[in-house]
């Protein structure tokens, strides 16, 4: 389908985000890792010496050897960035990039409720893709984003159900891990035996950024999803994934059974079914009563999956479930892969210059 390869920068590539980012990114088959950039402290050193490197297998040769970047245009050699920076300064960075003519695509919270920036879910809303055309940073860049990463678990197993049912209000717990905290994260005599019944910004996130995911493509604007959503999040000693105990009140006669059956049946829109990131299935339904579990089913699908368990009447709302995501994986640099995969099959992103050299001009 894609016959280009795309050569990725990478900002903020030292820190946990930009390092998983490597990690998917090698042997990638259409993107490759020819950019590095991060802060003042370690430009001009060779990655290798400039990573704290956490993400298990050695780093790909190729990225050890890249010199680390200043975090600016002019610098990066490259067709496209990621953006892995802490929000405390991507707002003015990533700007930079799109008014200087790269895509960005971002795991950074910044422009996630811009009225023109996608904040995008390749399974759940590729036509706000469209948004792209409505934005203006003197050039021809643009920003796309994804979730909050519990934002993208739960609306991963929402949206099969608001596409079959009218979903009236939901009610959720999140357990997060404490990888979502980044590195070096919480202190460990607060986290080890231990849960905080608090997290800055989750739940503001949680009461936000579905209603725009969720909501309909109007002209150059987003109708926000009429959804009444209360969430609590909670800290808690587990090292990857974000478990959801989600309760939903729908507006139709619906039961678990029928629940259980639509997740099972869910398709993915077909401009996804061809992305090398997409899993399959999106969403995997587990009978086991006690599953899932953070440590037995976090890696499905290559951490792309979300698991959906327990799927139960209740006697408050309607049904009741449990729902596992990688928050690192599917809820941050796997979720902007395949957003960049989406980009790149639909045309928006540009060709690499030898490409371009290759093709004859038109006339």
């Amino acid at each position: 389908m894609n016959a280009h390869e795309y050569r990725v920068g990478i900002l903020g590539a030292t820190g946990a985000v930009g390092q998983t980012f490597i990690r998917l990114l090698d042997g990638h088959p259409w993107f490759t890792v020819t950019a590095v950039a991060a802060s003042e402290q370690s430009a001009g050193r060779p990655y290798r010496e400039a990573a704290n490197w956490l993400s298990g297998a050695s780093i790909p040769e190729h990225v050890a050897s890249l010199e680390v970047q200043r975090t600016e245009p002019e610098a990066l050699d490259c067709d496209f960035v990621f953006s892995a920076l802490s929000s405390s300064v991507a707002g003015e960075i990533e700007q930079a990039f799109a008014a200087a003519g790269a895509p960005v695509v971002s795991n950074a919270k910044n422009y996630r409720l811009h009225d023109h920036v996608p904040l995008l879910i390749p399974e759940v809303n590729p036509d706000h893709l469209a948004l792209i055309d409505a934005q203006s940073w003197d050039s021809e860049g643009f920003i796309v984003t994804n979730p909050n990463c519990s934002t993208t678990g739960l609306i991963c197993g929402l949206h099969p159900l608001m596409d079959a049912f009218e979903v009236e209000a939901v009610q959720v717990t999140m357990l997060q891990a404490l990888s979502g905290a980044g590195y070096p994260g919480v202190p460990s005599l607060d986290a080890v035996g231990n849960v905080i019944p608090y997290i800055g910004g989750e739940e503001e996130k949680l009461s936000t950024e579905p209603r725009k995911i969720l909501g309909t493509l109007d002209g150059e604007d987003v109708a926000p999803a009429d959804l009444t959503l209360s969430a609590q999040c909670t800290r808690v000693p587990v090292r990857n994934g974000h478990l959801a105990c989600a309760s939903v009140r729908f507006q139709d006669d619906v039961d678990a059974e029928a629940v259980a059956d639509t997740l099972r049946r869910f398709e993915a829109p077909p401009a996804t079914r061809s992305l090398p990131s997409r899993p399959n299935p999106f969403v995997q339904v587990l009978e086991a009563p006690d599953a899932p579990q953070p440590q037995r089913h976090v890696k499905a699908g290559d951490g792309m999956t979300v698991s959906v368990g327990r799927i139960q009447d209740c006697p408050v709302n309607d049904v009741k479930f449990v729902l596992l995501s990688h928050n690192t994986v599917r809820g941050a640099a796997g979720g902007a892969l395949l957003n960049a995969e989406l980009l790149a099959s639909e045309g928006y992103l540009k060709r690499t210059r030898a490409d371009a050299a290759a093709t004859p001009a038109a006339t």
